[in-house]
């Protein structure tokens, strides 16, 4: 394992074996880890393109001293064991008693303040990189801000996901947990919250109807983008195409209010993985891009204009594994650009994985100035 710098933690999941796919095309040696090394072995034989690839398995204890003594000598983690506010602590200690770089999957945007405030100045100072939410989810809706934010004078950002694609097990307890958690947009310069268990009306630039949508715990791009001197507001929210999948979601977070709220803190993520499980038992299959599309939808205003920033593609968990394997790509090269906690749209650079994605046919992107 000399020669394998990168980690894959939770390798056998939905999303670790897609992640390992793009790393076995870019032909980046790397440990596929997890807890049960019978589960590894299956589930990678799953990912056909593993067959020739240059890679490990290797059964760790989600411990902090097995998996330190696991990242020790390797340059980059990739963590894709979650939820994360309930168990991605171990994993970040030990990645920076390791000197490791640290990225993940999360679309909890709870724990990106944690690891903000907890973390961020401690990776800083050994020059490594602390980078979640590095995923279709945030990053696309970074993407979309970032070129909007090219357009002199812009300062506020309106950001919509709308998709049509299954979640995995692991990101619909993620995801269900983070809806029952404050969350928060940017209104001048300000944290407010969004109120629980309520939908919004939604038009995507694809479609005639309207659909519902929620903060989906409000969005990564308000956490980065909260003391950042170029945007004065932003929210995201969050459309499915599925309007009978999304119609349940809000339903069990309508019960969660009635039922659920005045339990404590630990009770609550007890349900909130318990009813996640029931809403996905099983894995779905790998994403078709003529199926599964989707759109980010970005609208850039300044005083007197502004620009609507839209990107169309395809696979939003195919996306999230190409994205991953670049990010590994370019730090292993050399060419990472920011330290401490990161978007990985500043760490790599907004227009190189822009170029990544469309070379490998997952959007296009378009900005039009009003």
């Amino acid at each position: 394992m000399k020669n394998k710098d990168v980690v894959v933690y939770g390798a056998s999941g939905y999303t670790g074996k897609l992640i390992m796919k793009h790393l076995a095309e870019l032909g980046i040696p790397f440990i596929a880890a997890g807890r049960s090394m019978s589960r590894l072995k299956e589930q990678c034989t799953l990912v056909p393109e593993l067959e020739n690839a240059d890679y490990s398995v290797v059964e760790v204890a989600h411990k902090e001293a097995a998996l330190t003594d696991l990242f020790t000598g390797k340059k980059v983690v990739y963590n894709v064991v979650g939820p994360f506010m309930q168990v991605g602590e171990t994993v970040v200690k030990a990645a920076l008693t390791a000197n490791c770089h640290y990225l993940d999957s999360t679309g909890e945007t709870d724990w990106m303040f944690f690891l903000r405030d907890q973390y961020g100045e401690k990776f800083d100072k050994k020059a490594l990189l602390l980078a979640p939410a590095s995923a279709y989810m945030w990053t696309a809706g970074m993407m979309a801000a970032e070129i909007a934010l090219e357009t002199p004078g812009v300062n506020s950002l309106d950001i919509l996901y709308f998709a049509d694609s299954s979640t995995s097990t692991t990101s619909t307890k993620s995801f269900l947990r983070m809806c029952t958690k404050p969350q928060y947009y940017l209104e001048n310069n300000t944290l407010r919250m969004w109120p629980y268990a309520k939908a919004y009306d939604v038009k995507t630039p694809d479609q005639h109807r309207l659909f519902k949508a929620l903060p989906w715990s409000g969005g990564g791009e308000t956490v980065w983008f909260e003391n950042d001197e170029r945007v004065t507001n932003c929210a995201t929210l969050v459309g499915f195409k599925n309007e009978v999948m999304f119609g349940g979601i809000l339903k069990v977070l309508e019960e969660f209010e009635e039922k659920y709220r005045s339990l404590s803190a630990k009770e609550q993520e007890k349900v909130t993985n318990e009813i996640g499980g029931t809403i996905t038992p099983e894995e779905p299959s790998r994403e078709n891009p003529d199926v599964n599309r989707s759109v980010i939808s970005c609208i850039g205003r300044g005083n007197t204009g502004g620009v609507n920033v839209v990107l169309r593609g395809n696979s939003p968990y195919l996306q999230t594994g190409a994205l991953a394997a670049e990010a590994c790509r370019r730090i292993l090269a050399g060419q990472l650009l920011a330290t401490g906690f990161q978007p990985i749209t500043k760490a790599i650079g907004t227009r190189n994985i822009l170029a990544t994605l469309a070379n490998l046919g997952y959007h296009t992107w378009q900005a039009t100035p009003y």
